[in-house]
């Protein structure tokens, strides 16, 4: 079957069972390199995404490294006619769409060496998912592009807010609690509003999708586990950009800066991460920091791959 993106990528549908409405799917698109020798890299997501970034497979695949991304249920490839877009109440609910991708990858494709490399909401699920899965051995590094590690509200609001949603959850873990997201940044990218990328509207709107109870409740619940420290036991590479204008950046904003997180919480919570964590932080990169200008996203690329070499490659062999 031919994926989305044309030739060279191959779609593949995970079956998961079912939950409250019905099939639940998973989408692992993979793009082999030829000459990975056993590595590979899986990308995940953020929330209201999925993968479409053909020059961060070309990156990984140039380095050598096998690439696959997965569409998480209710996102992207994934997203089913009967399903809320985006709804899950704990973010332990995407872990066996990770543990079979993981499974595939390794044990079917036969890779010995596999680093996840995660953005935004992913970059939240993946570090919560590598904790439970410590001491397996099933990844040797993670690379976090903006991991979403607080709400990027003010304080005096904040806390209060998150914890009334919360409360709400269990009795409405439906109902809208924000309507969607700003479309100054989803503008910015994309090349009907003067962007440089093209992906489908459908499965990342400009707008984004609605914001339901459960899943504020979930990314809390998520983040306080993050704040009060993990103890992940692989390398850890963490991005973010230069600059948060704010919570609601304009337009020209998006363009050269973090108009989705603040980068300082970012930065704050990344060090109680593990063991080995190295944070950088790139000035005019946007909040997806690989859909930076070329000049960033050129030098986005060149830490991945330096770190890739210095750390994850070298302690392996």
């Amino acid at each position: 079957m031919l994926d989305v993106l044309g030739a060279g990528f191959e779609p593949e549908t995970l079956e998961l069972g079912s939950d409250d409405e019905g099939r639940v799917v998973a989408t692992l698109v993979r793009h082999r390199s030829g000459h990975a020798g056993g590595r590979a890299v899986l990308y995940v997501h953020g929330l209201a995404d999925y993968f479409f970034q053909l020059h961060l497979a070309g990156f990984f695949v140039d380095q050598g490294w096998d690439f696959y991304a997965l569409d998480l249920r209710k996102h992207g490839r994934s997203l089913l006619s009967h399903q809320t877009p985006n709804f899950m109440r704990d973010v332990s609910d995407y872990f066996p769409d990770i543990d079979r991708a993981v499974e595939l990858i390794r044990e079917r494709d036969g890779h010995h060496t596999l680093v996840i490399n995660a953005h935004s909401t992913g970059g939240l699920i993946t570090p919560i998912w590598a904790e439970a899965r410590k001491g397996d051995h099933v990844i040797d590094g993670l690379i976090l592009n903006s991991p979403f590690f607080e709400l990027n509200e003010p304080w005096v609001v904040r806390r209060p807010i998150a914890d009334a949603i919360s409360a709400l959850a269990p009795l409405a873990p439906r109902v809208t609690v924000k309507p969607g997201l700003d479309p100054a940044y989803v503008k910015s990218l994309h090349v009907d509003f003067g962007g440089e990328w093209n992906f489908n509207l459908a499965w990342k709107p400009v707008d984004g999708f609605p914001v339901r109870a459960a899943m504020i409740r979930a990314f809390r619940t998520a983040q306080e586990k993050v704040q009060a420290g993990l103890t992940i036991d692989v390398p850890i590479l963490v991005g973010a950009s230069g600059l948060s204008p704010g919570a609601h950046g304009s337009a020209a904003a998006a363009r050269t800066a973090d108009v989705i997180l603040n980068v300082a919480d970012i930065v704050q919570w990344s060090g109680g991460l593990g063991a080995d964590v190295r944070v950088l932080r790139f000035e005019h990169a946007v909040h997806d920091l690989v859909l930076s200008r070329s000049d960033v996203r050129a030098r986005v690329f060149t830490a991945y791959g330096s770190w890739l070499r210095e750390v994850v490659t070298s302690q392996i062999h």
